[in-house]
């Protein structure tokens, strides 16, 4: 029988009668309990992300599907990709039950229609070297096992990320990722410890992804967007330790590009000659 771990009651009560810093120490006692919790996943989630490089690098894309706090979390994820990395917008796209409208206000069922996600798959024109990754804290939002199964058949690589285990969402994955975080500190509330795992898992599965992309040189963020200030000025001083240049000349080589990379690539062949 599966049993939901995420819905059995808090291992703390009477949380209305405490003082807030008490509410705030058991909440961060229970919040340590993550890390280790996706430590445990990480075998998986290797397996994953070896299975995602050489399909992008063949033009695959990644798909997140999710519903509520799990399907803002992949859209989230998806939205960071290209001004942390540079790559277009097209290569991991977040899709929630119920749109966009879902990212800010419920929407009444919008999870348990099996066959939605699939429709919305064959509008992105999905194909075989894509990889599906289904998210959902339950394991058992309807959505998300219709994305899975149909997909598989139609021969993605598929992976699940829930937070109880033997869920029917990992029973659909290739894949299956579980982070078992226990009961939520207020009962049932899966916004909580299990959307920190999943919010965790997300970032090692795109960050170390785009690694493997050649996304970053070293430990830095060479293909970021230089869409502010801030960054315009993060990349002005990674070219002059780089490549030991004067602020202003790097700022200007870099303004001149457009990314980092680009701006030493140029450089270095410039050198050359």
């Amino acid at each position: 029988m599966f049993v939901k771990i995420t819905e059995q009651p808090s291992l703390h009560d009477d949380l209305d009668k405490k003082e807030v810093g008490e509410l705030l120490a058991e909440m961060n006692e229970e919040d340590q309990k993550v890390a280790l919790a996706v430590k445990a996943a990480i075998p998986q989630i290797t397996k994953l992300v070896e299975g995602i490089v050489p399909r992008m690098k063949r033009g695959g894309r990644i798909f997140y599907m999710g519903a509520g706090t799990s399907g803002r979390l992949g859209v989230l994820d998806a939205s960071e990709i290209p001004p942390t990395f540079g790559m277009p917008n097209t290569y991991v796209i977040g899709l929630i039950a119920g749109g966009d409208t879902a990212l800010r206000n419920p929407v009444e069922k919008a999870e348990d229609d099996p066959d939605r996600a699939w429709q919305e798959l064959l509008e992105h024109n999905i194909t075989p070297l894509d990889t599906v990754i289904g998210v959902a804290a339950s394991g058992t939002t309807p959505y998300v096992i219709g994305a899975l199964r149909d997909a598989r058949k139609f021969g993605c690589l598929t992976a699940s990320i829930s937070c109880n285990p033997d869920s029917p969402v990992a029973a659909e994955a290739e894949i299956p990722i579980e982070a078992i975080v226990g009961p939520e500190f207020v009962t049932g509330s899966t916004r909580l410890k299990s959307g920190t795992a999943q919010k965790l898992i997300c970032n090692m599965i795109t960050t170390t992804t785009m690694i493997k992309m050649g996304r970053v040189k070293g430990n830095k963020m060479v293909n970021m967007q230089l869409s502010n200030k801030k960054l315009v000025d993060r990349g002005t001083r990674m070219l002059v330790e780089e490549l030991g240049l004067e602020y202003d000349k790097a700022q200007h080589l870099l303004l001149l590009h457009g990314s980092v990379k680009k701006a030493m690539d140029a450089y270095k062949e410039t050198e050359k000659h």
